[in-house]
């Protein structure tokens, strides 16, 4: 099989020829890149020809199904101060501004920036960033998404990166999580008035766009977590809001995936609850305190893990036998080896070792044939 084949063959609940081996090998190939540290028979190859070489699929990120729009009597202006950029939007309500900062260090290695500065301050800021939601236009890009699968060919399939619900996306992006639980507290109303505007905008113009797109795997919802959305929260506004959403994509046969690049052991039973087939970049110990072992007791074949292989594991802090060792115990616990795609969580970093990216293929090969029989994992 291709890993195109063998990616949706699991998403169709069946058991392909192996386990599929599909990480993130981004980050580590555009900072060695940039530092022109690649190993030298990778010095002349792109990204994708990297992964051929190392016998790993396209996770195949980079596609999309819609564009966004910021619609309105909006004013949009950039301030460049240092490494930070102050982007201001002025409204017939008011004006909010957000501040971006991207390092020398992050673009050495690659690395996006970071809002340092969020668009909600206080109370005052609520008024504006309604206006904003519900001034936000989705345009629907069919025939580009069509032209990226083609392109990512038999190496992947595409995973579509397609927004978060309204509570994370509040505290994670409009507030930060401080004072976006703060600003909770204090004004529940107003925050929920908030959170139920943008969901109205994501039910009216987004969902319908995503629902009947040419893609099948939908990414939806980031970073939640034990301590950060801990139960309470997560089945009071993230829950609900993708019950419904997962409702509607099922019936259009996609599959919805989270980005669980985070601790998920207090909201393993949750996270199947609200709805989600797929759990990616799925972290485990030592990286976190849920283990590969609690995740697949709790869901057993029915949420997809894709992930299990932390990337510390992959680097000198750990020694050989702590990486062979982890390794033989992920293959003993997910045998006999159903709905589930090796990847590193989240990304495979520049300080992973090329020995052990070329040793898990080999473990792929060795171990990883269907059905997986412990008994000759030695």
């Amino acid at each position: 099989m291709t890993n195109r084949e063998r990616l949706l063959t699991v998403l169709d609940g069946s058991s392909p020829d192996r386990i599929p081996w599909i990480p993130r090998l981004q980050v580590w190939h555009t900072a060695h890149s940039k530092q022109g540290t690649l190993p030298e028979p990778f010095q002349e190859l792109s990204l994708a020809e990297v992964e051929r070489e190392l016998d790993m699929g396209n996770p195949a990120r980079g596609g999309r199904i819609f564009t966004t729009e910021q619609g309105g009597d909006v004013e949009v202006t950039q301030e460049s101060e240092g490494d930070t950029v102050l982007i201001t939007y002025r409204t017939p309500v008011g004006s909010v501004s957000i501040r971006h900062r991207h390092t020398e260090e992050q673009k050495k290695i690659g690395i996006g920036g970071l809002e340092v500065e969020h668009m909600i301050k206080s109370s005052a800021d609520f008024a504006v960033v309604e206006y904003l939601a519900e001034h936000t236009h989705y345009h629907p890009t069919y025939e580009e998404y069509r032209a990226y699968e083609d392109e990512i060919g038999e190496d992947g399939y595409p995973m579509i990166g397609a927004g978060d619900c309204p509570f994370h996306y509040f505290l994670q992006k409009l507030a930060g999580y401080q004072n976006g639980y703060y600003l909770l507290n204090d004004y529940p109303d107003e925050v929920e008035h908030l959170m139920a505007t943008i969901e109205e905008v994501d039910r009216e113009s987004l969902w319908p766009i995503i629902a009947h797109s040419p893609a099948r795997l939908i990414l939806h919802g980031v970073h939640f977590d034990s301590s950060i959305t801990p139960p309470p929260y997560f089945s009071r506004y993230i829950t609900p809001y993708y019950q419904d959403f997962s409702e509607l994509l099922h019936e259009h046969d996609k599959t919805l995936a989270m980005h669980a690049d985070n601790d998920s052991r207090l909201i393993l039973e949750h996270i199947e609850e609200a709805g989600f087939d797929m759990a990616e970049t799925f972290t485990t110990a030592p990286q976190v305190t849920c283990t590969l072992e609690e995740a697949r007791q709790a869901w057993k074949d029915r949420v997809i893990i894709w992930g299990a292989v932390p990337s510390v594991i992959l680097e000198p802090a750990y020694s050989e036998e702590v990486f062979e060792t982890y390794m033989r115990q992920l293959f003993r616990t997910i045998a006999p080896g159903d709905a589930f795609i090796l990847g590193v969580s989240d990304n495979i970093m520049p300080a992973a070792l090329l020995e052990r990216l070329k040793r898990i293929p080999e473990m792929v090969e060795e171990w990883g044939n269907y059905p997986i029989d412990p008994a000759r994992i030695t």
